[in-house]
């Protein structure tokens, strides 16, 4: 699954546009590098996304072309507290 496309069906960034650019201004990390929109996302990734003042690190558990509001949160887990 792309990775813009991941992090809005997580819902950890709300709209896909919002998190194309993100990607496209480098504030999403993939394993430590600057990812674009288009990288194909993995079980076992660690996912960095610089938006806002505090940095939200997790990872990838589970990918899923669609999830529930409930169930978004099951497709990753937090890192940093």
């Amino acid at each position: 699954m792309r990775l813009d496309k991941y992090l809005k069906v997580s819902r950890i960034i709300k709209r896909r546009t919002v998190a194309n650019e993100a990607c496209d201004a480098g504030r999403v990390l993939i394993n430590g590098r600057a990812a674009r929109a288009s990288y194909d996302v993995k079980v076992g990734d660690i996912l960095e996304v610089n938006l806002g003042t505090k940095p939200v690190k997790v990872e990838i558990v589970n990918v899923n072309e669609y999830a529930k509001k409930e169930d978004a949160q099951l497709m990753y887990k937090i890192l940093n507290s």
